[in-house]
């Protein structure tokens, strides 16, 4: 791979850039900018600046491919983050084939929001890695109104397992939650 930039200075956070003939890393920044790119994540405009001494890619090159970490999240309605922090409990079989993640979330926002932004269209689990869904989710009402939410996603391969558990470990550490093994 024909890296086009080297840098030791990082000012916010970095982003690849994918030029025609390899990668290049540019500086996030807010400040004077050469290049604006549109992030998918939340409508955010992202202002890049190359990094110190860029060599150029390739003067033809029109397409930019863009990699960034996604910070991991939970979903009710596509493009909308649940705030309220579930409770989780996991099963996994015997032979350890398969398992079972029930996300219990009490008051959760999405009941604030959904008036605004339309129905519960399933449940949806996005990091770096992708998305893992699931449309087995259930409302809970107390006295007609709405109190919790339980969703559940089945693993029913020991790589669903795993990928399972690294969005969990990725969602843990970003909302400061721990397993405690019962």
């Amino acid at each position: 791979m024909n890296v086009c930039t080297q840098s030791s200075e990082i000012s916010v956070a970095p982003c690849l850039l994918k030029c025609h003939r390899g990668w290049s890393r540019y500086d996030v920044s807010g400040a004077s900018s050469q290049q604006s790119l549109q992030s998918s994540f939340n409508g955010m405009s992202l202002q890049c600046r190359p990094s110190p001494r860029p060599r150029p890619c390739s003067s033809r090159s029109s397409s930019v491919q863009v990699v960034m970490m996604a910070k991991p999240s939970i979903q009710f309605i596509q493009g909308t983050d649940e705030q309220t922090i579930p409770d989780v409990r996991l099963t996994k079989s015997r032979d350890g084939t398969n398992g079972v993640a029930i996300f219990s979330f009490e008051q959760p926002s999405v009941f604030d929001s959904s008036a605004e932004l339309g129905d519960i269209t399933g449940f949806y689990m996005i990091d770096e890695e992708g998305t893992l869904q699931s449309v087995d989710v259930s409302a809970k009402f107390v006295n007609g109104k709405p109190a919790r939410i339980e969703a559940k996603y089945v693993m029913r391969t020991p790589r669903d397992w795993d990928r399972f558990m690294r969005f969990m470990e990725r969602y843990s550490q970003a909302n400061g939650l721990q397993f405690v093994k019962n």
